[in-house]
């Protein structure tokens, strides 16, 4: 048996050892560098290229690959997609639906890289496509609400933020919520978060769970159905009357009431449409309370947008369809009292004004108005010149379009989002979209064009530059199902991101397309009708997102990918009321039937028992939408009653070619064209 070894013999091997393998290395370093400098000069330049080539093809490949991921998440960072259970919604293969094939013709954009694909091709036709045989038997946002102007009642004053608006809108997306064209405080969005009490009072007022049987399955275009839409504002209606009678917005989970600018707006945007529905107690309801307490002789802040779309167009819309003069009269008084918003150095009007005092002022953070507020008040003001026979409220209103009509900046017909009020010019330039901030623009340059009889050749040629510089540097198409959608441009880099807002275009192209313009737009519209359909059909709700992100990439198994942030639904209407243009102008019943479709969506994951119809945080969670307690007025005014008129067998109930729809879907009449 051998004695162990001592501790200071292997002490002595272990640093021979050492010393022997560093000096093995030290030679493979001299032998390798006498190698390298026995090579001909030649050959090492040849070998120090290659590795320079190489490392250059390696940075190039991880920019490209991070730009697309940046495309993703569109100014954010964007969150790995098969990781942190997200459960993005898994794209769906329409089967009743199928995406239009893309037709040959002229390309309209190009493609980013080898596996973008490029916009749809759109044939130029020489009229528009010819109607089918009849078949038997519709869209943000104030710059600041003003709860604190308002007396306490049980409604929340939500806390308030200062935000600042930045160039290319990338940290400005992240603190504001898209509403209808300009901006409000991400709280605001959904009022301050529920309190312990409020949680608990809401358990019993969740909407209907996923498990409840929806509405039954009717054909288009029968009574039932119009019969259903009637059931669901009533059932609306139910709850505001309940618990937000005269206020401006109901609050369903809590049954209590949100205030904005105190002019009772859910009930002012629902008079027209109870007048079409034919309710005529609510109605009868309604008008008494404008004719006892609606004052404008109050001392707040209104925003000068969402007051002419909601309040004056809708007290402009009944006087038309009642010729009831109170509606009138009262019209004429909250339209004086806006007048001062327009006294500013560049006449471009500033975003809120007093009522009261008679005073106007921008936001508190910027100078700026946002594009789509002072550019989607002309409807409004022109109908009021028109009735009143007082030329001021038109003449503020066109001095406006002129103005931005000249003005430079704009990127082949597309505008920036922002424009100051002092010195009349675009701000924040380089951005272009049209969904928030911008969307509404285009929207009215069509319809002043068609509520002036035709005439105005600026306005026409505004809009028609407009299109196409939708279609050379906004259309897209998806790569896994060819799903033609309208990105966004930032300072020349193509974001793949369209807010919910933007599917009112189907139904303006349609609309164009029916006053003579040009044929290929419809083709646009059916294509992007298909999209829209899609954001609500790849939901698992079956409700669309406020925002979606389409993949641009073949081997991505999704078209529609929604970033947590983005899966709220707050009842718009802008799909549906496309689907009614698309419906009235090419009587496809599958309009009808993709309108049913959401319809039965609201009433099983929005609808609230007792009364009123909630907007929802989650649209991808069927067995938790989160409801977020609150129910916006539009949802009344606009996405009911464009339900309802799709439904409709009636197709002179608001003729197209007598009525113009205004942006919160109030009908004013088509003027008769000038003697010539």
């Amino acid at each position: 048996m051998f004695p162990p070894p001592r501790k200071d013999f292997i002490a002595l091997t272990l640093g021979d050892a050492h010393s022997h393998a560093y000096n093995n290395a030290k030679h493979r370093r001299q032998s390798c560098w006498r190698k390298w400098k026995r090579l001909p000069r030649l050959q090492r330049s040849l070998i120090l290229f290659l590795l320079a080539l190489l490392l250059i093809l390696a940075l190039l490949s991880y920019s490209s690959i991070a730009e697309q991921w940046r495309g993703l998440s569109d100014k954010e960072d964007w969150l790995e997609l098969n990781d942190r259970n997200l459960n993005f919604p898994v794209a769906q293969n329409p089967a009743a639906g199928k995406p239009p094939a893309p037709v040959v013709g002229p390309d309209l954009g190009q493609a980013e890289g080898p596996d973008e694909p490029r916009g749809p091709n759109v044939p130029v036709l020489s009229k528009a496509p010819p109607k089918k045989k009849l078949f038997s038997n519709r869209r943000g946002p104030p710059s600041l609400r003003k709860d604190g102007n308002l007396p306490a009642t049980k409604a929340e004053e939500n806390p308030k933020q200062q935000l600042v608006p930045e160039e290319g809108g990338e940290e400005e997306e992240k603190k504001v919520v898209s509403w209808r064209g300009a901006m409000i405080e991400a709280d605001q969005a959904t009022d301050a978060p529920p309190s312990a009490n409020e949680k608990e009072a809401a358990a019993p007022g969740n909407p209907a769970a996923p498990g409840n049987p929806a509405a039954t399955d009717l054909e288009a275009g029968t009574p039932d159905r119009l019969e259903a839409v009637r059931d669901a504002f009533r059932h609306a209606w139910k709850g505001y009357k309940d618990h937000a009678w005269g206020h401006d917005e109901l609050k369903p989970i809590s049954k209590s009431f949100g205030e904005w600018f105190g002019l009772g707006l859910t009930l002012i945007d629902s008079l027209d449409t109870m007048w079409i529905m034919g309710l005529k107690e609510e109605f009868a309801e309604a008008r008494s309370w404008v004719e006892k307490d609606l004052s404008f002789n109050k001392n707040v802040d209104v925003n000068l947008f969402e007051t002419t779309i909601r309040v004056l167009g809708g007290l402009l819309s009944c006087y038309h369809l009642t010729k009831d003069q109170l509606f009138l009269e009262k019209a004429k008084d909250l339209g004086s009292r806006l007048m001062p918003a327009f006294k500013t150095p560049s006449k471009i009007p500033f975003s809120d004004v007093n009522i009261g005092s008679g005073t106007a002022h921008p936001p508190r953070w910027t100078s700026d108005s946002t594009l789509a507020e002072v550019t989607s008040i002309q409807l409004e003001f022109r109908e009021l010149s028109h009735v009143t026979q007082d030329p001021q409220y038109q003449d503020v209103a066109n001095e406006i379009m002129r103005l931005v009509h000249k003005l430079p900046g704009k990127h082949d017909g597309l505008v920036p989002m922002f424009i100051n009020t002092n010195s009349g010019q675009f701000s924040h330039k380089g951005v272009f979209t049209l969904g928030a901030r911008a969307d509404s623009y285009y929207e009215y340059l069509l319809k002043q064009w068609i509520q002036g009889g035709k005439t105005e050749d600026d306005l026409l040629e505004d809009y028609l530059q407009a299109v196409e510089g939708v279609k050379k540097h906004l259309v897209r198409q998806t790569g896994p199902s060819r799903l033609t959608f309208i990105g966004e441009l930032t300072h020349n880099r193509f974001s793949p991101k369209m807010d919910h807002l933007v599917c009112f275009l189907p139904g303006t192209l349609a609309l164009g397309v029916q006053n003579g313009l040009p044929g290929d737009h419809m083709d646009l519209a059916v294509q992007l009708m298909e999209t829209c359909h899609q954001m609500y059909k790849q939901m698992e709700t079956g409700l669309s997102p406020e925002i979606a992100h389409f993949s641009l990439q073949a081997s991505y198994g999704k078209d529609v990918v929604v970033k947590p942030a983005d899966r709220h639904n707050l009842l718009r209407p802008e799909t549906v009321e496309s689907l009614f243009y698309m419906f009235r102008f090419t009587k496809d019943p599958k309009y009808r039937d993709w309108g049913w479709e959401i319809l039965q969506s609201f009433n099983k994951y929005t609808k609230v028992p007792g009364g009123g119809y909630t907007s929802i945080n989650n649209v991808c969670d069927p067995a938790n939408p989160a409801p977020r307690d609150k129910m916006e007025s539009f949802f009344l005014g606009e996405t009911l009653k464009y339900l309802f008129l799709l439904f409709s067998d009636d197709l002179e109930l608001l003729s197209l070619d007598k009525y113009v729809f205004n942006t919160e879907a109030h009908p004013l009449p088509i003027w008769p064209p000038p003697p010539k």
